[in-house]
C-alpha cells in the first residue's frame, strides 16, 4: 500500500525504512529538507492515492494539532490520519471528531521500540473503529515484530495513547527499581563487581527484561556509569499516567514514586532536605551541614 508520512525524526526515519523494507510505498514529509522526500503537506497528499493513509509522527501538542488541523483541509472522505506520536488521549477524541466533521477517519496508535524498532520491529497499540484500521493493517503488520504478539486493537478512540501511556508508566517503575537495586549493590564493600551481578539476572531469574539487557549494555559501555550526570526527565506521559489514576482513584504508589523520583533528580540542592535538615536541629540539636 502507499502511506504518506509526517515526521522523520529518530522514529518516524526509522518506520520509513521499515515499511519499505516490507514493499509499500512511504512518502515523507518533515521540516528538515535533507530527510524528505517532498516539501510540503499538499504535495504529500497530491502524491498519494486514494483512499489515503497519513501517519503523523510529530511532538504531541501544538506541533500535532496544528498538522491534524492542515491535513483536515487536504483529505477526503474516506482518508484516514493516524496519530503514532505520544499524544494525551483526550487529544485523540478531539482530533477524531474534527476529522470525523468532513468525513475522514482517525486512529490513534501508542508506538513502543524507540531506536531499536527498525530492527526488532515496534510494539503497536492501536485504538479506533475497525473500518479505519483495516485501512492501515497492512503498516501495522510491516511495523510489528515478528511473531503472535506486538499488536492490539486496543478499544476505541484513544484506547492505543491510553495504553502506551500505562505502559510508559509501568516502564518508569521498572527503570527505577532496577536503578534503586544498582545502587545498593554500588554501595557495599562485600558485591565486587556489580556489572556480572546484573548480567547473571538475564537468564533464569524472574527480574530479567529487555531493560535488564539495556541496563547490561550500559554498564558495559560505563562500569559505574561515570561519564552520566544523574538527571533524568520525563515525557509527559508518567504524569499523564499518575492525573489519570488520580481521575480514577486507582492507586498507583510504584509508578508515582518513580515520577516524583525523577523530579528529585533535578534537584543540585534540595530544598526539601534542606528543611528537614533543619527541624531535625531544632527539636533533637542533630547536627546541620552549612554552605
Amino acid at each position: 500500500m502507499e502511506l504518506g508520512l509526517v515526521g522523520l525524526g529518530k522514529m518516524g526515519g526509522n518506520m520509513r525504512e521499515r515499511i519499505r523494507r516490507a514493499g509499500h510505498t512511504v512518502i515523507g514529509y518533515d521540516r528538515n529538507p535533507d530527510l524528505a522526500d517532498v516539501h510540503s503537506l499538499g504535495e504529500l497528499v497530491g502524491k498519494l492515492k486514494s483512499p489515503r493513509v497519513v501517519w503523523v509522527m510529530v511532538p504531541a501538542g501544538a506541533p500535532t494539532q496544528a498538522t491534524v488541523d492542515e491535513l483536515a483541509e487536504l483529505l477526503e472522505p474516506g482518508d484516514v490520519v493516524v496519530d503514532g506520536g505520544n499524544s494525551r488521549w483526550t487529544d485523540d477524541e478531539k482530533h477524531a471528531e474534527e476529522l470525523g466533521a468532513k468525513g475522514i477517519g482517525f486512529v490513534d496508535a501508542g508506538v513502543s521500540g524507540g531506536v531499536w524498532g527498525l530492527q526488532n520491529g515496534y510494539a503497536l497499540m492501536v485504538g479506533g473503529d475497525a473500518e479505519n484500521i483495516a485501512k492501515v493493517q497492512p503498516v501495522f503488520d510491516a511495523l510489528k515484530p515478528e511473531g503472535e504478539f506486538g499488536f492490539v486493537h486496543a478499544g476505541k478512540v484513544g484506547a492505543g495513547h491510553f495504553s502506551k501511556m500505562v505502559h510508559n508508566g509501568i516502564e518508569y517503575a521498572m527503570m527505577q527499581a532496577y536503578a534503586e537495586g544498582w545502587e545498593l549493590l554500588e554501595k557495599v564493600d562485600s558485591v565486587t563487581d556489580v556489572r556480572e551481578v546484573f548480567r547473571s539476572w538475564q537468564e533464569g531469574t524472574v527480574i530479567r527484561s529487555w531493560l535488564l539487557d539495556l541496563a547490561v549494555n550500559a554498564l558495559d559501555g560505563d562500569e559505574h556509569l561515570d561519564k552520566l550526570k544523574g538527571y533524568a526527565e520525563d515525557s509527559g506521559e508518567g504524569r499523564w499516567t499518575v492525573e489519570a489514576a488520580i481521575d480514577n482513584a486507582v492507586p498507583l504508589p510504584a509508578i508515582t514514586a518513580s515520577l516524583f523520583a525523577r523530579f528529585a533528580s533535578r534537584q543540585e540542592d534540595s530544598p526539601q532536605m534542606k528543611m528537614i535538615a533543619a527541624l531535625r536541629n531544632q527539636f533533637g540539636g542533630h547536627a546541620v551541614e552549612t554552605k
